[in-house]
Parts: C-alpha cells; sequence; structure tokens
C-alpha cells in the first residue's frame, strides 16, 4: 500500500493532456417525430421550397437552442439535417451553397421598418443535390448537408446557417403544395427567406438591394425555423475531470468527492465519464484514471 501512494505522488506533479474527437448531435424541434409541416406561401418556407429554381434562406439558431455543448472544447459544427415531405413525382436538382457565421445578434435587425438579412459569413460547404422525389413519394426525405471546411463555434453565441439552392433549369420546379418541410412552431421569425426564378440569392447579396428583406423583392420575413439536426464535432478531455486543461491528482479527488457524495460542483460530467469510455459515471472510471495516472496509458 505503502508503495502505491509512493506512485500516486510520482504523478502528481504531471499534467498530461489526452483528447478524442466526438459527434454530438443538437435537434431544433422534435427531429425524428416530427408532427407538423408548412404548406402555405413559398415565402415562409425554411431552408428552401422547390418551387422556384433560386432560393435561399438565413436561419439564426440562438444560444438557448444549443444546448448540450457545455463542459465540451473544440466545437465545429459539421452537419447540417432538415426534414421534409413530399408528393411530387419530379426528380428535383439544386446546386447548393453553405454558409456559416457566429454572431452576437439574436434577431433581425430592422431598418426603418424593413428587415435586414446579415452578410453570410463563410462559404462552408458546396455540391448537387438529386432529389429522386417520386421514389420517396409520401415519405419523410432529408436536405443533408455535410460542412466540408471546418467551422469553429463558440458556446454562447448565435449560429447564423444562410443556405442557396440554385436550380441548373429555371424550369426544374414543383408544383405548388408537394413540398411541406417541417417546422418548430413557436419559433417564428428567426429565419427569412428569399425566392425567385431568375437570380440566385448569391447575385441578390451582391445587389443594390440588399440587405433589405421585403415581400416585393421575394422574400419571407417571419417564418418559423425548419426541424434541424446539428451535428457537431468536439473534443472531450478523457479524465480532466475538473476540466482545467490538465489531468493529475486533482482530478482523481475531484472524482472521489462525486462518487461519495453526488456533488456536481466543478464536475466536467463528460469527461469523468469517459475515464472508462462510456457515458456513465462509476467506479470503473475512478480505476481506469489511477491506471492513467500512474501509467500514463487508459
Amino acid at each position: 500500500m505503502k508503495k502505491f501512494y509512493m506512485m500516486l505522488a510520482a504523478v502528481a506533479a504531471l499534467t498530461m493532456s489526452v483528447h478524442a474527437q466526438n459527434v454530438g448531435w443538437i435537434e431544433v424541434g422534435d427531429y425524428y417525430n416530427p408532427t407538423g409541416f408548412y404548406n402555405g406561401s413559398y415565402f415562409d418556407m425554411a431552408p428552401t421550397n422547390f418551387y422556384l429554381a433560386h432560393t435561399g434562406a438565413q436561419m439564426i439558431y440562438t444560444p438557448d437552442l444549443l444546448t448540450g455543448m457545455e463542459g465540451r472544447e473544440g466545437f465545429e459544427i459539421k452537419y447540417l439535417n432538415f426534414k421534409f415531405n413530399s408528393e411530387s413525382f419530379e426528380e428535383i436538382v439544386r446546386n447548393a451553397k453553405v454558409y456559416l457565421r457566429e454572431i452576437d445578434e439574436t434577431e433581425f435587425a430592422v431598418v426603418e421598418g424593413v428587415k435586414q438579412f446579415f452578410d453570410f459569413g463563410e462559404l462552408v460547404a458546396q455540391g448537387r443535390y438529386d432529389f429522386e422525389l417520386l421514389d420517396f413519394y409520401g415519405e419523410d426525405q432529408v436536405l443533408a448537408i455535410e460542412i466540408q471546411e471546418p467551422f469553429t463555434f463558440t458556446l454562447g453565441k448565435s449560429l447564423l446557417v444562410t443556405i442557396v439552392l440554385d436550380a441548373e433549369d429555371d424550369d426544374n420546379c414543383t408544383m405548388g403544395s408537394d413540398y411541406a418541410p417541417f417546422y418548430t412552431s413557436g419559433i417564428r421569425g428567426k429565419a427569412m427567406t428569399y425566392t425567385d426564378n431568375w437570380t440566385s440569392f448569391v447575385d441578390y447579396a451582391m445587389g443594390e438591394d440588399f440587405p433589405d428583406a421585403t415581400a416585393m423583392l421575394g422574400c419571407g420575413t417571419n417564418v418559423e425555423l425548419p426541424v434541424t439536426e446539428i451535428g457537431y464535432t468536439y473534443e472531450k478531455m478523457r479524465g480532466d475531470v475538473n476540466n482545467n486543461g490538465v489531468i493529475e491528482m486533482d482530478d482523481l479527488t475531484a472524482l472521489i468527492n462525486y462518487l461519495l457524495t453526488g456533488d456536481t460542483t466543478g464536475i466536467s460530467m463528460v469527461n469523468a465519464a469517459a475515464c472508462d469510455g462510456n457515458e456513465d459515471i462509476a467506479m470503473d472510471d475512478l480505476t481506469a484514471l489511477i491506471n492513467y495516472l500512474l501509467n500514463s496509458a487508459w
């Protein structure tokens, strides 16, 4: 036993960091069991509608919606998924561009009574999407976007998502009422849309009318956020129980205190649970942390 404590003392001064990349998910709205979809004016459909050849949307995901990331580090937005329902027999082709920004604002600005789009931000994804709607007639489908350029996100900020979808053929559109995106009832006014049959949202953003958003310009200005799944990668620091950036004897003390008292003050539950590689905090985590402090390996 004396040798055991001597070995613990020998590692007490070491500062060791082990990072592992993981994927977390945030649902805005009930993504897996959506119940309501929007089936009204195409002006008010975010992130897109297929009624016109050129569409776009800006959506503000406020900090209160981006929950579940506390106690984690190194956030990068990686996936954006949107659910919709279709009763179209057509094949729809769209070229997509996605821009991300982190902002302090939680609302769109209003200048002389006119709502204002934000500058788009950083281009993080682009590609071609083929929707074989006939093959999935009457079924829920997903507009799934994988972010190609790493986008670091700061907790406490709002996430601004700008999506631009352009048809290669200006006639490549659905008939009315064939497309219905699921929406998050009650989160109105956090999205604005753009629709046109000839001009891209990107071109509009470079013109003299931008950033004004009015119905005359083909914009919907009081739109619900669509049902969204946001995927992000993050680093959890395995064993850094007190979340101070290093793995040391203080982490062992903090974990023992939690196991004895259940007091979570100053505890990173994510980092503590990761000691033995699963999502629960138990005696196995304590054993794994002691092993690491003794052997510098998990």
